[in-house]
């Protein structure tokens, strides 16, 4: 590969074993090995890893061989069930860039992968993954390791204008000549109300790279919209709580120890049923779009992917019992059962208790919480609305 990408791309054939000896070196990955197998000596543990990783030379043979078994383990502990409809996209040949809501920060490209995997895709997918994030020298090595490419954060203006122009390079070098799927979220961070929106800057860096126009450097990368639906969101009371701490202090910023807090919670936390859901390419329907005038090309598209992500949601009980909880009404009564609103309920209540502000604003936060639970509700029939007049 060109040194081109050296600085933001995955690990490539022939640097696993490197990789390895760093992670094996690194004092805070030893730590986390310890508290999985506290009883088992240093040499004994890095020389079990070392023998499990032999023949591994790609990323892709370390997903399927740790990523893999780890992920489906997590899942076990914390989903009652996930789907997967594939139906716009069918395993062969093609490559595609997949743009998603953004529900965790670790487990949505992970499942991803996994569910590809299972499914006879014939690779699995690189992840797009914030610098913010990589807060120790072995995240970043173990991500590099798992088809992890790294957009740059807190850029001054120029700064991010030459780091969006190289990933977008990278991503349309990835797709055409690696032959890789990739995986990007439709906005930078979580909509922390739920309400998914694609916002055009993604579009526009997705289109620096490649030739021609606007509209074809986005056919080049054969992009599919996804919806990642959860049951439950193991986040949420975290997301109501930062709503309340910026409401009460604008300047408030998340630590570093609250980021890690969040990746814990959000991969560990309970979530009930998930599912995943592609739309067809948007190449099926971009050429509608090539007379729209460049200023409003971007917004354009975004729109439309947005209604895809939105159509595709799964909602389930708790999504409608939020809707009616907020407007007072049983607009929605028929989607769930009284049982069914009792368990939301109950569920409303137990992440307020785990909200431990000195200042506790109990009212906005049981708002913000059902807010979370009823906007897939609204941007879907809206969107269901909107497919049934075309």
């Amino acid at each position: 590969m060109t040194n081109e990408f050296d600085a933001i791309r995955p690990f490539e054939k022939g640097e696993m074993k490197q990789a390895l000896e760093e992670l094996l070196a690194d004092r805070h990955f030893q730590v986390i090995l310890k508290g999985f197998v506290p009883w088992m000596p240093k040499s004994l543990r890095n020389g079990l890893l070392r023998l499990a990783f032999t023949g591994i030379d790609t990323p892709f043979q370390f997903q399927k061989r740790f990523m893999r078994r780890v992920v489906l383990k997590v899942l076990k502990g914390c989903c009652t069930g996930i789907t997967f409809g594939h139906e716009g996209i069918q395993p062969g040949p093609e490559r595609y860039t997949f743009v998603s809501n953004h529900r965790d920060i670790v487990l949505d490209s992970a499942i991803l992968s996994v569910l590809l995997f299972e499914k006879g895709f014939p690779t699995t997918v690189e992840i797009a993954i914030g610098d913010n994030l990589l807060i120790y020298p072995w995240i970043r090595t173990l991500v590099k390791m798992n088809k992890a490419f790294t957009v740059r954060r807190g850029l001054s203006p120029r700064e991010l204008l030459e780091s969006s122009k190289l990933m977008s390079r990278y991503m349309h070098h990835a797709v055409n000549d690696k032959k890789e799927n990739l995986w990007i979220a439709q906005r930078e961070g979580r909509a922390k109300d739920s309400s998914d929106q694609t916002q055009e800057a993604v579009l526009k860096m997705l289109a620096m790279g490649g030739e021609g126009s606007p509209m074809e450097r986005l056919k080049d990368l054969h992009i599919v919209p996804l919806t990642i639906s959860y049951e439950y969101d193991p986040c949420d009371y975290l997301k109501a709580q930062e709503f309340q701490q910026k409401r009460d202090n604008p300047a408030f910023r998340k630590s570093k120890q609250d980021d890690l807090d969040n990746m814990k919670t959000g991969i560990f936390g309970q979530k009930g049923r998930i599912h995943y859901e592609t739309a067809p390419c948007i190449n099926t329907w971009l050429d509608e779009y090539k007379d729209v005038p460049k200023t409003e090309f971007y917004g354009a598209v975004a729109k439309r992917m947005d209604q895809a992500i939105h159509a595709g949601y799964r909602l389930f009980p708790g999504n409608y019992v939020a809707c009616d909880l907020l407007s007072g009404t049983g607009e929605f009564a028929s989607h769930y059962t009284p049982e069914e609103r009792k368990t939301f309920e109950d569920y409303l209540q137990s992440r307020i208790d785990l909200i431990t502000l000195p200042n506790k604003d109990v009212p906005f936060l049981r708002e913000r919480i059902l807010t979370m639970y009823a906007n897939p509700v609204r941007n879907c029939l809206k969107a269901r609305e909107n497919d049934k007049t075309k």
